[in-house]
């Protein structure tokens, strides 16, 4: 039995790689992951013009959407978001805010983001935090979550 199998990713996943990338993974991971998610194909060697054409979209797309990130990053960064949750005597919150928390507030403010692409340190007190959002694979904002008691 093989010991890694090549794939080609057809989406974005996590740390492993984008859109057209061919990656070597471990079998059991491309057979019960990442073939039957949809996020990747066996790799063959007749796949190199579908590679081709799934890197030209991906380039297209970044070109399209790096504006777009710059116009966001110059309203998100430095920026302060506010976020009221239930707070015990002691101070600490029922729960905790997570990223899911944050990308509501930043919608809210006006700017739609993606909780996925937010890194935002465990929350479970309250003050002031800092976070950032992945706006681009090259752009970044970075932004304070101010947690207060509702």
């Amino acid at each position: 039995m093989a010991k890694e199998t090549k794939v080609i990713l057809t989406a974005t996943v996590g740390e492993l790689g984008q859109s057209g990338d061919v990656v070597t993974v471990k079998p059991g991971y491309a057979r019960n992951y990442l073939i039957p998610q949809g996020l990747a194909f066996a790799w063959s060697k007749n796949a190199a013009a579908q590679i081709e054409q799934m890197q030209r979209a991906r380039r297209a797309a970044a070109l399209a959407s790096r504006e777009d990130a710059v116009a966001a990053k110059a309203q998100i960064e430095g920026s302060t978001v506010e976020i009221a949750a239930k707070v015990s005597e002691s101070g600490k919150l029922f729960g905790g805010i997570s990223a899911v928390d944050v990308a509501k507030a930043l919608q809210e403010a006006g700017n739609a983001v993606d909780a996925k692409a937010i890194t935002v340190p465990s929350i479970k007190t309250t003050g002031d935090f800092a976070a950032t959002v992945k706006l681009h694979p090259e752009i970044s904002a970075n932004f304070t979550v101010k947690v207060v008691a509702a």
